[in-house]
């Protein structure tokens, strides 16, 4: 069975092979330029200055062929996923349920356990494979830009690897995704019975859970870390003055690595400071509103995820999407074993 499952699979391992040596060989050529450049800047042995250093190389990376390569590499890492789930997985069952070639498999010595075992096991352990290289080669391209954007303070979103947009492609998250959009692809193709209504949904629903999971899933698999400072307008931030005097201040919270949860401004007795603005921010006069501020004795107030939180959360996440797609693969050997051939 499991020589006919890779018999079936042998085009999809073919092209992703084919992708994965293709993907070597780009990031194996300009990571060697960039590692070169990176040790040129004096990053690789820099110790007090490594802010300035950092500052200039990034400078140098605008409008360079490796920024490109690094936003590629965010791409592809989100977009790998959902494509297993789509060509990989919807089609694996659904196709077989849709031309009723699935009668002929049932027919022989093979039990119907052992035949979706064993398409799902072979596809699963593909699945993860291909995600597990992929992220694996980006992630070693992109460490010296991830590294220069934390020794700069950047505060972008893709400023340390505990931001969403970082986080799901870097790592070992990656893996569990792919195991979930497969094991979801397949899934649905197995209760839809048609091959585009379950790719379609395994889009959707797999598109949602991306969105669930940093928004409210992430930031409490562990408790996350406070920090309280004076607020000083001089550091930068942002202040929104509605038409009814309510005024709103946030400072630029600056802790390297670190994934910004929440970040207010606070009076002394805790509370969310909202104004009302006086005449001294009202007008047009940026220093006068500076001075009536720090006259407020305000504090800023950070919630986040220090860096040293990425590798435990990374494998908290894997571990809540395998146990899922270990419960969607033990739902498809149910359906199947009481489905009436």
């Amino acid at each position: 069975m499991i020589w006919m499952s890779w018999r079936q699979f042998r085009p999809q391992a073919i092209t992703a092979g084919a992708i994965l040596v293709a993907v070597a060989i780009v990031l194996g050529i300009t990571g060697a330029g960039l590692i070169s450049d990176y040790n040129g800047a004096g990053l690789s042995s820099c110790h007090l200055s490594c802010g300035q250093d950092a500052t200039n190389f990034q400078n140098s990376l605008e409008g360079s062929v490796y920024l490109v390569v690094f936003f590629a590499g965010i791409g592809v890492m989100y977009a790998t996923p959902a494509l297993i789930g789509l060509f990989w997985g919807a089609p694996l069952i659904a196709r077989e349920l849709e031309t009723g070639t699935y009668r002929l498999a049932w027919n022989q010595s093979v039990s119907r356990g052992r035949w979706v075992l064993a398409k799902l096991g072979l596809g699963g352990l593909a699945s993860v494979a291909v995600a597990g290289l992929l992220s694996l080669m980006v992630t070693w391209w992109a460490s010296p830009i991830s590294s220069v954007l934390i020794y700069s303070k950047s505060t972008s979103a893709v400023s340390s690897r505990l931001t969403p947009i970082m986080f799901a492609a870097r790592g070992v998250a990656p893996l569990g995704y792919a195991a979930f959009a497969f094991a979801l692809g397949v899934t649905l193709g197995m209760l839809l019975r048609r091959t585009l209504p379950a790719m379609a949904l395994t889009l959707v629903l797999f598109a949602a859970a991306q969105l669930v999971m940093p928004a409210f899933v992430r930031p409490h698999l562990a408790s996350p870390q406070h920090a309280t400072a004076a607020y000083d307008p001089n550091r930068g931030g942002e202040m929104i003055i509605s038409n009814g005097g309510r005024m709103v201040v946030v400072e630029s919270a600056s802790i390297p690595g670190a994934w910004i949860l929440s970040d207010t401004t606070i009076t002394p007795a805790g509370k969310v400071f909202t104004g009302p603005a006086t005449s001294a921010c009202a007008g047009a006069s940026i220093n006068s509103c500076d001075s009536w501020l720090a006259g407020r004795h305000l504090r800023q107030y950070v919630t986040y995820q220090p860096a040293s939180r990425f590798w435990p959360l990374q494998w908290t996440e894997l571990g809540i999407y395998l146990a899922v797609s270990a419960g969607l693969g033990g739902v498809c050997a149910w359906q199947i074993r009481r489905k009436r051939a």
